[in-house]
């Protein structure tokens, strides 16, 4: 599986209970991190590429663990790869449209995946008649690479982005982007008593295991990175991923 940065990382952590003894490789593509500011032509040419790199590497499922390069380069990737499943982590548009009780929600994403043809196609598909409201949140990819989880700055950025949905009615929020979990915590703060957070990660590991079946290996888990492999390591326990920690195999750098 791969993603820009440290925001698979909680994708992963969902796939790693579900398939307890499955080999895994996650590829923080670092040297590139965040996609969401990117241009899209850059983010389908890195998709590529990388998933490219893994299928060489005797992958046998590819987990896009970014909802922006799925929105932009799933489909081109499941082309390139027939005889490979790969899974996208797309915004839980659906769940958060089935469990609305106000009619209102939100979808808190990065620029790229609030401007992509393949958000508006999830709202077309699933949320007719719902009143969704597209919250792109600069800026806080980086802030989880940079591992500020917290601090009066970002808790500022998060009221007055939040606020304003709760006070339209909002009563679901879609985290968008797989880095937001890991600002659950304070998003769900200012939500609690008015909205609940709806974040796809255990869905997609239930979608993994599908298609993988028991996945029986030796539990071996190897980390991979574009720039500074070291920092993925060292981040799992300062995103609260310590049990991850026991399962890394090696640590070491990749070159898609």
């Amino acid at each position: 599986m791969f993603d820009s940065g440290f925001g698979g990382l909680s994708v992963l952590a969902a796939i790693a209970r579900a398939l307890p003894h499955a080999d895994l490789t996650y590829l923080a593509d670092t040297a590139h991190v965040p996609y969401g500011d990117k241009h899209d032509d850059f983010i389908r040419g890195r998709v590529l590429a990388i998933g490219r790199h893994l299928a060489e590497q005797g992958c046998r499922i590819l987990v896009v663990a970014c909802n922006t390069a799925t929105a932009h380069a799933v489909a081109e990737l499941r082309h390139q790869h027939p005889g490979i499943p790969v899974v996208g982590v797309e915004p839980g548009v659906k769940p958060a449209a089935q469990g609305t009780r106000t009619g209102c929600i939100a979808v808190l994403a990065t620029e790229s995946t609030a401007r992509s043809e393949r958000l508006r196609h999830l709202i077309r598909e699933h949320a007719a008649g719902i009143d969704v409201r597209i919250q792109p949140c600069p800026g806080w990819a980086t802030r989880v690479e940079a591992l500020r989880l917290d601090g009066e700055e970002l808790a500022a950025d998060i009221r007055a982005r939040i606020l304003p949905l709760l006070d339209a009615g909002v009563d679901r929020i879609v985290l968008g982007c797989t880095h937001y979990a890991f600002l659950a915590p304070a998003i769900e703060r200012l939500a609690r008593g008015h909205a609940e957070l709806v974040d796809v990660a255990d869905a997609v590991a239930r979608q993994v295991r599908r298609v993988s079946g028991e996945a029986n290996g030796h539990a071996h888990l190897h980390l991979r990175a574009t720039a500074r492999p070291e920092r993925l390591a060292a981040a799992l326990p300062a995103l609260g991923l310590a049990a991850l920690a026991g399962r890394v195999t090696d640590v070491g750098p990749a070159s898609p």
